[in-house]
């Protein structure tokens, strides 16, 4: 018998319906960041990261480290930020080899225009419909997974992010 056939049939509707649900939660956020403040939430998760970050930059790699992102795509997502003026890349004075990508005063303005409506939309379509107590039980549930998963390198993630 395979693991699948072994998995309940009230446990593949938990999970169905899951998916569902983040698939569709990630394009109203998409949808909203799109038409309020024109940014994709790959756009929007780079810039909150290096608003967030201190200096407003990060080193390529420790940016697609904190978002877990391969280094091409961190690449060529930045490239086609950069040509739109969001974020630039500035060589690191220490090595050679490294790149840091900065926070462009226009990349600013449009994660700080783009904060107040996303913020209202993950509240309208997620802390609102769900009581405290399902708030809750969703944090530890969450956090039961991600321990699941890796817990190490959940930790030095956070750790870098911090």
């Amino acid at each position: 018998m395979s693991e699948v056939s072994e998995v309940p049939q009230a446990d593949w509707e938990v999970w169905k319906n899951f998916m569902v649900m983040r698939r569709q939660l990630e394009r109203a956020l998409e949808r909203q960041l799109q038409s309020d403040a024109s940014l994709s939430m790959p756009e929007h998760e780079i810039l909150l990261t290096l608003f967030r970050s201190k200096d407003k930059q990060l080193r390529a790699r420790d940016l697609g480290e904190t978002i877990a992102w391969e280094k091409s795509r961190v690449s060529h997502q930045v490239s086609r930020m950069e040509q739109r003026g969001l974020v630039k890349r500035v060589e690191c004075g220490d090595d050679a080899r490294g790149v840091w990508v900065t926070l462009t005063p226009e990349g600013s303005r449009a994660v700080l225009g783009a904060m107040r409506d996303h913020t209202r939309t993950i509240r309208k379509y997620f802390f609102d419909v769900l009581s405290a107590d399902e708030l809750a039980t969703l944090k530890r549930i969450t956090g039961n997974v991600l321990d699941a998963i890796d817990p190490p390198a959940c930790d030095e993630l956070d750790e870098k992010s911090a």
